[in-house]
């Protein structure tokens, strides 16, 4: 049976629901129609009416964003309501209230509570009070504890009286995490970091290589028509839920809990999650992952489409989609991006890559990878099952990568935890560490089946960890958070404390050795002992900027660190990958001899025509260079270069914005190819400055050529808005922009 958008987060029938939901779409009026007629003979003081109070309770909670048609609070903050009754309420009376959430909701499992109006305060324990009352109207606030239940609850009330009563339905409201509340969990103490990391809507995402980061807008759009909804019931279509419902729901009062299933849940592999991966370069009958502009879309789809999974996500969709449900569920969390990120299959604290004698990457050999970029998120919350040392930000992916105890998924790790080498520590800490300290080791495979240490920078895992700036659009560098500066001392201890914490978790009742797919054993003590230095460096050199549609031009340097000459055969080969470094098409197979004088350092001139790359290059745009540098008496040195091509987009705002009023967007667009192209579109998005999506025909364009698009955008909502544009042509891969337009209140 397929779930309706409110399926499952209470049992309250269709009629009944509309009943007590009459007027509650039609927000402006603030207030309730009647309630739904009591249908036995009641005697007594009964509720007539309520008046949520959507707009005072909206700012003192920080949900006025959230359109929901029900009021949408925070847990451990009081809330207002004004009722209305049939007759006054006698001073010796009083207002019993229940709440409850989630089928078969029990005060056993704090799913459920019944409590009176009264003075007292109760720290962990719903409370209501009576504020004021005027003949037959009272006002009453309502407080939650600041571990309650997340989720959709039903709000009944009754009169203590003498005279029979009934309990009276009175609607139902939303109750989220609160970053506001000192008492949660999820506390966060700076309120420009809740303004960036809970209410704004939309984001960046770091992509590119270490050495050249780019920036791609993301729109989280957590206030969208329908989101909150859709992230409720996300919660509800996990396995877990659909598995023991009550249980589930009563745990949804912890956010270690609740982002593990979401971290599960955004991916497809276990469940019918939001969305499906898909890394080989191939996407049809879906959507290329780049294609995304953020995550309202994506959870639309997946809603409309009965729960199917959307296809297809790379890890920046991963993560933009689950910055969205977290954010939208109160949880302060935000997007995180590792340069030459480790994927350690083996667990063994070391990206073993297989290569051949051209520096080609063995792929039937190689089972660990080191991705160009790998994009997961940070959530703000207290861990209570870990102790207060490893409170703070907490890693979680939805990347499909390993199973996390039979589940694709990970975390919440402690990022303190990662960062002292705690890597026993739940949950999933073995593998982020790896993610960002592991040491990566380059092996020769020679035609005998023999394998030799090839020299390679050992360290290049774990660099330029970024995230977005608050209250800015700039690339903040965390490295620091998550390791010690590499090569220090204290790095070290960090490494080996983890690599003791590894072999005692993983070695019990085995030999001390790790194991490696394919019989090819890695003993620890091999890990920190570097290959020979040889006695010759070498560096690419871009000579000019890569350009899309261009012919690449460089240089191999070579320099001779001896006093007497040698002789290197330098085997270069190229190819396009994909970001996770996976070879698709060689561009590139070469030999040279070189002799080099004592001290003498030589360039080797490489050109790589358009021609050659423009059949394989993927929508990634990337390049991977190879020289395998063999000098007399043995010594080998690996030297590589990962190159992202360039392109170019300008989008600028003619005027003004202000909200309720068209304001002109000017986009310059270029051509990148030595050829004509047609039939390219600008794709425009941006959350409070147009509705869904807009597309507007490009005209045909010369070769190298550059054209000015104009169209008007009106502004629905006020603040910092992010509109991104994108050219998208069959010709090439999309070029994609964004611009922040400050957007002004209505006069």
């Amino acid at each position: 049976m397929e779930l309706d958008i409110r399926e499952r987060h209470w049992v309250m029938p269709t009629e009944q629901r509309e009943a007590v939901g009459a007027g509650v779409e039609d927000k402006p009026s603030d207030r309730d129609a009647g309630l739904p007629p009591v249908t036995e003979e009641a005697e007594g003081i009964r509720v007539t009416e309520v008046d949520w109070q959507w707009l005072m309770n909206g700012a003192a909670h920080h949900t006025q964003e959230y359109p929901s048609p029900e009021l949408v609070v925070r847990r451990g903050q009081m809330f207002t309501l004004v009722l209305e009754l049939n007759c006054p309420l006698d001073s010796k009376e009083t207002l019993i209230f229940t709440v409850e959430t989630g089928p078969q909701a029990s005060e056993a499992l704090r799913t459920k509570a019944v409590f009176p109006t009264s003075e007292l305060e109760v720290g962990d324990a719903w409370t209501a009070a009576k504020e004021a009352q005027m003949e037959n109207t009272v006002t009453v606030s309502l407080t939650s504890p600041p571990n309650a239940v997340v989720g959709r609850y039903l709000l009944s009330a009754r009169v203590s009286s003498r005279r029979k009563h009934s309990n009276r339905r009175l609607g139902e409201f939303v109750l989220l995490f609160n970053p506001w509340c000192p008492e949660d969990d999820v506390f966060l103490a700076s309120e420009e970091e809740r303004q960036e990391y809970v209410l704004n809507d939309n984001g960046i995402i770091f992509r590119g290589v270490e050495k050249h980061i780019r920036a791609q807008g993301w729109n989280f759009g957590q206030f969208e028509e329908d989101i909150l909804n859709i992230c409720l019931s996300i919660l509800d279509r996990s396995p877990s839920h659909q598995d023991d419902p009550a249980t589930d729901v009563s745990c949804r009062h912890d956010p270690v809990y609740v982002t593990r299933v979401i971290s599960a849940m955004v991916n497809s592999n276990n469940d019918r999650g939001v969305v499906q991966g898909q890394w080989q370069g191939k996407y049809g009958g879906g959507t290329s992952p780049l294609q995304w502009r953020g995550s309202v879309a994506i959870l639309h789809k997946w809603f409309k489409g009965r729960f199917k999974p959307v296809k297809y996500g790379q890890c920046w969709v991963f993560a933009g989609v689950m910055c969205t449900v977290l954010r939208c569920l109160g949880i302060a969390t935000r997007v995180v991006s590792n340069f030459n990120s480790a994927h350690d299959t083996d667990r063994n604290l070391s990206v073993d890559k297989y290569v051949d004698s051209f520096g080609r990457t063995l792929e039937d050999l190689t089972e660990d990878s080191m991705w160009n970029f790998h994009v997961w998120n940070e959530s703000w919350f207290a861990r209570q099952d870990l102790g207060p040392s490893y409170n703070g930000w907490q890693v979680l992916d939805a990347t499909p990568q390993e199973e996390s105890e039979g589940v694709f998924r990970c975390g919440p790790a402690s990022v303190t935890a990662i960062r002292e080498g705690d890597v026993h520590l739940a949950h999933d800490g073995r593998f982020v560490f790896a993610e960002v300290n592991a040491d990566y080791i380059t092996w020769l495979w020679n035609e005998d089946e023999s394998r030799e240490r090839v020299y390679s920078n050992t360290k290049k895992i774990g660099r330029c960890i970024s995230t977005k700036a608050v209250g800015s659009d700039s690339r903040v560098d965390i490295t620091g958070l998550y390791k010690y500066p590499e090569g220090s001392r204290k790095e070290r201890q960090v490494y080996s404390k983890a690599v003791r914490k590894l072999f005692s978790v993983e070695v019990s009742g085995r030999r001390a050795r790790l194991r490696r797919g394919g019989g090819r054993g890695v003993w620890r003590d091999d890990l920190l002992e570097p290959a020979t230095k040889p006695s010759i460096t070498g560096k690419f050199k871009v000579l000019e900027p890569p350009m899309l549609g261009h012919d690449l031009k460089l240089a191999l340097c070579l320099t001779n660190l001896t006093s007497r000459a040698q002789r290197v055969r330098v085997n270069l080969s190229g190819a396009t990958i994909l970001y996770t470094r996976r070879p698709v098409a060689e561009i590139l197979h070469e030999s040279h001899s070189v002799q080099l004088r004592p001290e003498e350092e030589k360039k080797i001139p490489i050109t790589i025509s358009y021609s050659q790359y423009k059949e394989d290059l993927t929508e990634d745009k990337k390049i991977l260079l190879a020289a395998m540098c063999l000098v007399t008496k043995g010594e080998k040195l690996l030297v590589e270069k990962d190159i992202t091509l360039e392109d170019f987009i300008v989008i600028k705002v003619l005027g003004p914005a202000m909200v309720g009023v068209a304001v002109v967007v000017e986009v310059m667009v270029v051509n990148p190819l030595l050829e004509r192209v047609e039939n390219c579109m600008l794709m425009v998005e941006g959350s409070g400055l147009l509705q869904g999506q807009l597309s507007i025909d490009v005209p045909s364009l010369e070769p190298q050529e550059r054209a000015l698009v104009h169209f008007n955008i009106t502004p629905s909502k006020s603040g910092p808005r992010q509109l991104q544009v994108d050219l998208v042509s069959p010709h090439f891969s999309d070029i994609k922009g964004f611009v922040i337009i400050h957007v002004a209140t209505a006069k």
